[in-house]
C-alpha cells in the first residue's frame, strides 16, 4: 500500500499500527542504560513491568521482562537503581504502546559509576571546563542570591541562616527541587536556567547535604555540568561534605565544602565591614589632619621669612641702595666734570700762551703775505723774505689790521 495522497484515501489505524510495528521490529537487540523509577510485579504474574528513566532528562521508557528474571536479581532492584538492560523494542499493536522487551538486566555498581564519573571528569577537563581562568569572581555584595536546594532541607536552612547572620539585609531567590534520584537533574536544569535569566540575581548557590555516592550522582551529571559552565551568573557549589567531590565542584566558579560555608562566602560580614569602615575613616581623618598640619607648618615657615614678615623692609633697603648709588653717580660725575674742567683750563692756558694774542701783547706784530686773490699765504718771520711789490697784512698790538706794500 502506498502513502495516501489526499484526505479521501487515509490509512486505517490497524495499518498504521502494523507498519509502525514492522519498522520497530527491524531495530533488533539493543543495550540501554538508565535508572529504575517504578517496578510493577503482581504476585503469581509471569510478566513484570518497569519504568526506565534517563537521569539527565525527563524521558522514560517502559520495560517488560519475565518475573523470574526480576526475582533472580541479587541484590533486588529498587527504585533509583542504575541498570543496563538488554532487550528488543516492541510495539504492541492492540494498545498502540512501545516497550522494551528485556531478557537481561545488569545493575551498575559503585565501582563502575565511579569509573564513568572519572572518564567524564577527564573529558570535561580536556575541554577546559575546569580551567581556573574561566572562573568568575563573586560579587562583593550581591543584589539577590539565587538558591537551588531541596525543599525544607537542612542545606537550605544552613545557607539562609549563616548568610543572614553575616548580612541581615541579604535577599534570596529560592528554587526548591529534587536533589537526588531520577527527578533531580530534570528539575535542577530549568531552575538554574531561570535564575540565570533573572537580571537581579548576581550569584547562584547550589546546595545539598551529604549522602552516598548514588545520592550525589545528579551533581556529576554531564548535562548539569555543561549548563553550569554556560551560565553567565557566577555559580557556587555547596554539595555534600568536605570529602565529597562531585564534578559540579570543579565546574562551578567557587566550591564550598558545606552549605554553611556557602552562606558565609556569598555575602560579607556586616560587623567586619563596619569595623573596616571605621578603620578607613580613622585613617582618612589622620591623613587629613596630617596634611592640614603640614600645610599649616609650611604657611608658618613662609610667613616667618623676612620678605613676608617685614614686606616694607626690603623696599626700604632697596630705596637706600638706590639713593646711595645716585649719590655715588653724582659724585663720580662731578669728579669727572671737575677733572675735565681743569684739563680744559690747562689747554686754554697753553693756547693763550702760545697764541698770536700773547705775542701781540708783548709788542710784536704779525705780518702775513697777501696773494693776488686776497688770500693770506702765511706768516712771514721777516719782511725781507717777501719779494718786492708783495702786499703785507700787519696786525698791531691794539688789534688793528693794515695792508701795506713795502718798498
Amino acid at each position: 500500500m502506498t502513502s495516501p495522497t489526499s484526505p479521501e484515501e487515509p490509512w486505517p489505524v490497524r495499518t498504521v499500527a502494523r507498519k509502525i510495528a514492522e519498522w520497530i521490529n527491524r531495530l533488533g537487540q539493543i543495550w540501554v542504560e538508565g535508572q529504575i523509577t517504578q517496578i510493577s510485579m503482581r504476585p503469581g504474574a509471569q510478566t513484570a513491568f518497569l519504568t526506565l528513566r534517563d537521569p539527565s532528562a525527563d524521558v522514560s521508557l517502559t520495560l517488560t521482562c519475565s518475573a523470574s528474571l526480576l526475582r533472580a536479581m541479587d541484590p533486588p532492584l529498587t527504585d533509583g537503581s542504575r541498570v543496563v538492560v538488554h532487550g528488543k523494542p516492541t510495539f504492541f499493536v492492540g494498545r498502540g504502546t512501545l516497550s522494551l522487551r528485556v531478557d537481561e538486566i545488569r545493575a551498575v555498581g559503585i565501582g563502575e559509576l565511579l569509573a564513568r564519573i572519572e572518564r567524564l571528569r577527564q573529558l570535561l577537563k580536556t575541554e577546559g571546563l575546569f580551567d581556573p581562568a574561566r572562573k568568575r569572581p563573586l560579587p562583593f555584595l550581591p543584589n539577590r542570591v539565587g538558591l537551588i536546594t531541596g525543599r525544607a532541607s537542612a542545606a537550605e536552612h544552613d545557607v539562609l541562616t549563616n548568610a543572614q547572620l553575616r548580612w541581615p539585609a541579604v535577599q534570596f531567590e529560592i528554587r526548591n527541587v529534587a536533589v537526588q534520584g531520577t527527578n533531580a537533574v530534570p528539575q535542577i536544569l530549568p531552575a538554574l536556567q531561570e535564575l540565570d535569566r533573572l537580571p537581579e540575581v548576581d550569584v547562584i548557590v547550589m546546595a545539598r547535604g551529604g549522602g552516598s555516592v548514588e545520592d550525589l550522582l545528579p551533581f556529576s551529571d554531564e548535562a548539569l555540568c555543561r549548563a553550569v559552565a554556560a551560565c553567565r551568573t557566577p555559580v557556587v557549589s555547596a554539595i555534600g561534605h568536605e570529602p565529597d567531590s562531585p564534578l559540579l565542584d570543579h565546574v562551578a566558579d567557587v566550591r564550598c565544602s558545606t552549605p554553611t560555608g556557602a552562606g558565609k562566602r556569598v555575602v560579607p560580614d556586616v560587623a567586619e565591614e563596619g569595623q573596616r569602615i571605621h578603620q578607613l575613616r580613622d585613617r582618612a581623618r589622620r591623613a587629613l589632619h596630617g596634611w592640614v598640619d603640614r600645610e599649616r607648618r609650611l604657611l608658618d615657615q613662609l610667613r616667618s621669612r623676612p620678605v613676608l614678615a617685614d614686606p616694607h623692609g626690603p623696599l626700604q633697603q632697596r630705596s637706600e641702595q638706590v639713593a646711595m648709588l645716585r649719590e655715588r653717580s653724582r659724585r663720580a660725575m662731578s669728579a669727572v666734570l671737575t677733572a675735565e674742567g681743569h684739563a680744559v683750563n690747562a689747554t686754554r692756558s697753553r693756547l693763550t700762551t702760545l697764541g698770536p694774542a700773547a705775542t701781540l701783547a708783548r709788542g710784536y706784530a704779525i705780518v702775513q703775505r697777501i696773494e693776488e686773490t686776497d688770500e693770506v699765504d702765511g706768516v712771514l718771520r721777516s719782511v725781507d723774505d717777501a719779494p718786492a711789490g708783495t702786499r703785507l697784512r700787519v696786525r698791531l698790538a691794539d688789534g688793528a689790521v693794515h695792508a701795506v706794500v713795502p718798498d
